[in-house]
């Protein structure tokens, strides 16, 4: 899981993001589904606030994406999380993986990655299980009854 066999470190001390295959980039995730939040961006200032929605493709038991290979045609506010998102989304979490190595900090030791399971997120309390409710059936104009805080 770490790294192919004879290699010496694990893909993530040896590349920069930019250097990832897709398929190493994807094994990033951590499924804590902080990214899956539903969020409001105010008009004037374009301050972002997070609420305690989370995308309806967004299984809230385990944080992955019900639909991951078809995300972006069935939730037009889906998005690709890249290295230049990465960058410049203020609302990624510290502890979100890709953030993490970006700034040199790397793979904390509940990543699943890490620790081998993908109960440890959850367990560090990372992930928005337990916290979140799906934003099916909520009515727009009641989602900012959800806002949990302003994205830093």
């Amino acid at each position: 899981m770490w790294a192919p066999e004879g290699a010496e470190k694990p893909f993530w001390e040896t590349k920069t993001l930019k250097q990832m295959t897709a398929e190493e980039w994807d094994s990033l995730c951590d499924g804590c589904g902080q990214c899956c939040l539903v969020k409001i961006e105010e008009e004037d200032t374009g301050t972002v606030y997070l609420t305690r929605l989370a995308c309806g493709l967004l299984d809230i038991g385990s944080c992955r994406c019900k639909d991951y290979e078809n995300r972006f045609e069935k939730m037009p506010d889906c998005l690709k999380i890249d290295l230049r998102r990465v960058r410049t989304l203020s609302w990624l979490p510290e502890s979100c993986a890709y953030r993490r190595l970006d700034e040199g900090r790397g793979l904390a030791w509940w990543h699943p990655l890490i620790s081998g399971d993908p109960e440890t997120v959850h367990e560090a309390g990372v992930s928005v299980r337990g916290w979140v409710r799906s934003e099916e059936g909520i009515p727009e104009d009641e989602i900012e009854r959800y806002i949990i805080g302003e994205a830093t």
